[in-house]
């Protein structure tokens, strides 16, 4: 299952994301992504070692995952809303590529990170650019019962200037009990509607009855669980030592609902297959087909079926 974090900046989302792959790590095989522009889920997990980015080795991933796709000529040619098909590499969450080229491990769980802004970066990209390689691994990712893909997004609206917020079977909003935590989720509902996107509220932060009120009165059945102002946390965040066993039980328990809850959906490979195709219409007719010299509608390969096809590495 696939899983994104999203939330307005400074709502707790990088920590909240963190603390759900430790606990996802106690049921089955963990990849988390750190796709926010900050780079702060590595600190956040106690992982000491950077992680290689991704987004440095954009050429080296598209070569791997068109394989030998007769519809993608070269890697020149792939964009990263370029669907697979035929004959392109399906890795798994166990994928020696990825594990070992953009990797970092702790127990049952990798991380890995889209990178940071290079100096060559500054004033002539966006971030997007990095964020490509890990819509790119998603598009092609076939993951199964017990695989946990745990992804920090960027903060906010921001997460919508790509198809990537389509990547996921379930998105988890995390919003303090304010009226900007509240607008944010207002906004990204707004956005998400008509993308069939699955969601859930966190409330995060949340110190009294009357802050959880608030919650539900704003967001209703979409409000799942709450976590409530921990020292636990906020010591991990000072640098100390911290495992899910220093956490409130309240909180512990707060875990146990959101992963039960992404283990209750519902795995629908069909609308990621029709989400796939849409976005990388999308772009084609945008800016890819120019930016390309290539008609890339003719990449997406109608007889391909999602979720099928294990991969052979």
């Amino acid at each position: 299952m696939r899983v994104a974090f999203v939330g307005k900046g400074g709502s707790g989302k990088t920590t909240m994301s963190s603390l759900f792959a430790r606990y996802a790590a106690r049921r089955g095989r963990v990849v988390a992504i750190d796709a926010d522009i900050n780079q702060h889920l590595g600190l956040a997990l106690g992982i000491e070692t950077i992680p290689p980015p991704m987004g440095a080795r954009l050429t080296d991933i598209k070569e791997y995952l068109r394989g030998d796709n007769p519809r993608i000529t070269s890697a020149a040619a792939m964009v990263k809303t370029t669907p697979p098909g035929r004959g392109s590499r399906q890795p798994t969450i166990d994928d020696r590529f990825f594990l070992e080229n953009f990797a970092v491990a702790d127990g049952e769980l990798h991380l890995m990170a889209t990178g940071p802004f290079s100096e060559d970066d500054l004033g002539v990209a966006c971030y997007h650019s990095k964020v490509g390689a890990a819509e790119m691994y998603l598009n092609h990712l076939v993951d199964g019962p017990g695989e946990y893909v745990v992804v920090d997004m960027t903060a906010g609206a921001d997460s919508f200037a790509s198809g990537l917020f389509t990547r996921f079977d379930l998105t988890f909003l995390v919003a303090e009990p304010t009226r900007q935590g509240i607008g944010v989720y207002e906004q990204y509902r707004e956005y998400a509607a008509g993308f069939d996107v699955p969601l859930a509220v966190i409330g995060n932060k949340v110190q009294s009855p009357g802050d959880e009120a608030f919650l539900r009165a704003h967001t209703g059945d979409a409000l799942l669980t709450t976590m409530t102002h921990s020292p636990a946390v906020r010591a991990m965040e000072q640098g100390h030592p911290f495992t899910l066993a220093d956490l409130e039980p309240g909180n512990l328990a707060a875990l146990a609902t959101m992963l039960d809850r992404l283990d209750a959906q519902p795995k629908d490979w069909a609308r990621f297959g029709r989400q796939t195709a849409e976005f990388h219409l999308r772009n084609a007719r945008a800016w890819a087909n120019r930016a390309t010299g290539a008609d890339l509608s003719h990449q997406i390969d109608p007889d391909f079926v999602y979720g099928t096809i294990p991969a052979q590495i």
